[in-house]
């Protein structure tokens, strides 16, 4: 449990981060952050892909593909079904107060299992669990620019909106505690944390870099899934 909640108290951070570079307005920050969104997708579209709904299998049998499809729904059902405004990326327009909150509560269900996920993959083996470290860790930057400017947004404070990207950040942290706790979460979490990471690079991130029709972006998806393939290589090198 100890490197599964260090990897993940790190990976909390980066919500800080990116709620940081909103509230001090650090323009070049945000632009970086915002280049690195089409890479995340790519790279977080890979590993739950590739090693993750895989893995699932092994520990959940044939509870696997309906594990992932609940957390794939339940991502759905909080960010975009309950949450009247909800997208990744900075918010630059007025919004209703209630747009922050809800997206809050909305982002905690998935920011729980970014928890859940690091800790699984670490029970699986460790190279995995660096490997979901290294996805989350990629969209917490812009997951807590997203948390923070609508809470701005919303006419909430600066205290306010880092305090909300924290709170995404605890969530983090307690789904690694929980992981090692609850047999259930232990064994079948990483099936529900594919559909998690599946539907953040699949329905969050992509739509939100396609928006931008930038070759640069396109170029970086395509990177971040090969940057997969990369790790791995090494991971397996004496």
């Amino acid at each position: 449990m100890g490197e599964a909640l260090g990897y993940a108290l790190i990976a909390a951070f980066g919500n800080i981060v990116g709620a940081l570079a909103v509230t001090r307005h650090a323009s070049k920050s945000l632009k970086l952050i915002e280049h690195g969104v089409a890479f995340g997708a790519g790279f977080m579209l890979a590993v739950a892909l590739i090693d993750v709904i895989p893995e699932a299998f092994a520990r959940s049998g044939a509870l696997a593909m309906p594990l992932v499809l609940a957390g794939y729904l339940a991502v759905h059902l909080t960010q975009h079904t309950v949450t009247p405004h909800f997208h990744f990326g900075e918010e630059t327009h007025h919004v209703r107060a209630v747009a922050g909150t809800s997206a809050l509560v909305g982002l905690l269900l998935h920011t729980l299992f970014d928890g859940v996920a690091i800790a699984s993959g670490f029970l699986v083996r460790p190279s995995l669990g660096v490997l979901l470290f290294l996805a989350i860790l990629l969209h917490k930057l812009p997951e807590g620019v997203t948390i923070s400017s609508l809470m701005l947004a919303g006419g909430r404070t600066r205290p306010q909106a880092i305090g909300a990207a924290a709170l995404l950040g605890i969530a983090t942290v307690l789904g690694v505690v929980l992981t090692n706790r609850l047999g259930v979460l232990a064994q079948h979490g990483l099936a529900i944390s594919g559909g998690v990471t599946l539907y953040v690079a699949a329905s969050n991130l992509v739509p939100e870099f396609q928006a931008k029709r930038s070759w640069g972006s396109a170029t970086s998806f395509f990177i971040g899934a090969g940057a997969v393939y990369l790790f791995e290589l090494l991971a397996r090198t004496p």
